[in-house]
């Protein structure tokens, strides 16, 4: 079986305010609470969410930089098989809801940002659920 196309959602909540660098981004403040970040993994899915949950890793995109913070961490994982252009609409859903963090994960569309941050996590992942999303069972 070949590997599975898709795009997924990370919900990470970061347990302080925190300021990272950010790849060519630079410093960025992130408050403390409940985030989603919309991403995509054309080659392979499960291994690109297995690689997210790894603290210790070649920071090559922007959430690999708020994942290896101390202070970040996954709360839980949603994925759906789709297309690459599935994730900036997925995105744009999401920035409906969520306080966009601006330009973080999107440099290679023109999405405002693909990471957002949430209030509660009933409306994330009703928002997960409603585009479509299954939550990953386990990494």
């Amino acid at each position: 079986m070949s590997p599975v196309k898709g795009i997924y959602v990370l919900a990470i909540f970061i347990n302080k305010n925190v300021t990272i660098k950010v790849g060519a981004l630079g410093n960025v403040t992130f408050e403390k609470g409940l985030y989603a970040y919309v991403g995509s993994a054309q080659n392979n899915l499960e291994k690109r969410l297995m690689r997210h949950f790894q603290r210790a890793k070649r920071k090559f995109w922007h959430i690999d930089y708020l994942l290896a913070n101390a202070n970040a961490s996954i709360l839980k994982a949603f994925y759906k098989k789709a297309e690459k252009p599935e994730e900036c609409t997925a995105a744009r859903r999401f920035s409906e809801k969520g306080f966009a963090v601006k330009k973080f994960g999107c440099s290679d569309c023109r999405c405002a940002s693909h990471l957002f941050k949430f209030n509660n996590y009933g409306l994330l992942e009703d928002l997960c659920l409603k585009c479509g999303f299954s939550p990953l069972s386990s990494c």
